[in-house]
């Protein structure tokens, strides 16, 4: 058992009317925390029903509100916990669901579904005021270590950190290699591991891509995957893509955003205020699973990833600590690159407040700051800046006028897990 943080905020809104909408990419364990939360509800002597669209006897319930209403009515009777897993199988499910709720019904609905336009979109369009959104993600490097530690450092990791330097390396490197879904984790060999994980891209590019989101050309989308896996955190360039597949630049960019409503990327756009020396139009993207990355370029489970790949993959590891930091409507997560190929990693923009931050895979013995990361500091004078690398925490003072200063830290990655160091 991997125990989810997220489990608690789910057990709470329980108790509230609006219906509780688990979404995320397949695999990530959407089903197991449903089955949690029913268990715990029974063991309260509550009744429960769990439905599942990808069962073929249970889709004659869903053909109207009305007749699943009645199902259920058969079954419990009164008032109860209905369970929906796989809604995306349901044709405008956020309509479906809507209905639902404004039958007032004495049932308290909870469904899941896997990276759906439907989910994203629809649910979110007809259910205002009807549901809550729990995005449902791989297992994060927390939820890690406390698994393969036993629990032992249970709510005290920074600890485990600090003390066992060599152990939180080599988790690290394990995580950044294999990555956070729960069957790879589980798995307990290499051969293993490989297997469970070409089944998840299988079934991926089986049942969302061709399947649900009907692409075209499911080769040529496979290529395009494996190309953004082998630049991560670099800019993207929609003509060389599509000259390089085959494809016109809108079938590229319509390719690309599939990929992040499956939750298989993350966009980042760049942060500018000086469009005629700032690359202000384009992204780079970052994968929300280093595992599937690794997979997708034929790394997956080598003993050793070959430097400057070794790099990346931190890069994109940070990049997903600063977004578990950041999930605030006001904050934003950017990148930072100028016509003269000055560079920062990522910009955290929280009001008119700016964060610049970058990722090193290295342990430094003190703060140093390059030139592009200083040129940054000049032209914007934000009052903290931070360098994430694998030693310890080193401050200093860089001037940016004659009157202002930069606090700038080098911190240890595993600072940004578990309390808030981004304020």
């Amino acid at each position: 058992m991997i125990k989810r943080n997220i489990l608690g905020k789910l057990e709470k809104h329980l108790e509230l009317p609006e219906t509780t909408v688990l979404i995320g990419p397949r695999q990530v364990g959407k089903t197991y925390l449903m089955k949690l939360l029913q268990k715990g509800l029974e063991e309260r002597g509550e009744k429960t029903v769990f439905l599942n669209l990808d069962i073929d006897e249970h889709k004659p319930f869903f053909e109207t509100q009305t007749a699943l209403i009645n199902y259920i009515r058969l079954q419990v009777g009164g008032k109860a916990y209905v369970f929906i897993d796989e809604i995306q199988h349901k044709e405008n499910a956020g309509l479906f669901l809507k209905g639902l709720y404004d039958m007032q019904a004495p049932y308290k609905f909870i469904v899941s579904g896997s990276g759906s336009l439907d989910l994203k979109a629809k649910i979110k369009e007809s259910g205002a005021g009807r549901k809550q959104l729990f995005y449902i993600e791989s297992i994060n490097f927390e939820e890690f270590v406390n698994f393969k530690t036993n629990y032992k450092y249970e709510g005290r990791l920074q600890g485990f950190f600090e003390l066992q330097e060599i152990q939180t390396q080599l988790l690290l490197e394990e995580y950044m290699m294999f990555g956070g879904y729960p069957r790879v984790i589980l798995a307990e060999t290499v051969n293993v591991k490989k297997d469970v994980m070409e089944e998840i891209y299988t079934s991926y590019i089986g049942k969302d891509i061709t399947g649900l989101l009907r692409v075209e050309k499911p080769g040529a989308f496979t290529d395009l995957l494996k190309l953004m896996a082998a630049q991560i955190g670099n800019l993207v360039n929609f003509a060389e893509l599509a000259q390089t597949i085959r494809l016109n630049d809108k079938t590229i960019q319509h390719y690309l955003w599939y990929l992040q409503e499956t939750f298989v990327l993350k966009k980042v756009t760049p942060y500018s205020r000086s469009a005629s020396s700032e690359i202000v139009k384009s992204p780079v993207y970052y994968f929300n699973d280093t595992g599937l990355r690794n997979y997708l370029l034929g790394l997956f489970g080598l003993s050793t990833i070959p430097s400057p790949l070794s790099g990346h993959l931190f890069e994109n590891f940070v990049f997903t600590l600063i977004n578990q930091q950041v999930s605030y409507a006001s904050t934003h997560v950017h990148f930072w690159r100028t016509k003269d190929n000055a560079e920062v990693d990522f910009v955290v923009e929280r009001g008119l407040e700016v964060i610049p931050i970058e990722a090193k895979y290295t342990k430094m013995k003190s703060v140093e700051i390059t030139r592009s990361y200083r040129s940054f500091l000049v032209r914007y004078k934000p009052k903290k800046g931070l360098i994430i690398h694998l030693g310890e925490k080193f401050v200093t003072q860089v001037d940016t006028t004659e009157t202002k200063k930069t606090e700038v830290e080098a911190i240890p990655f595993h600072s940004l897990i578990g309390h808030e160091v981004l304020s």
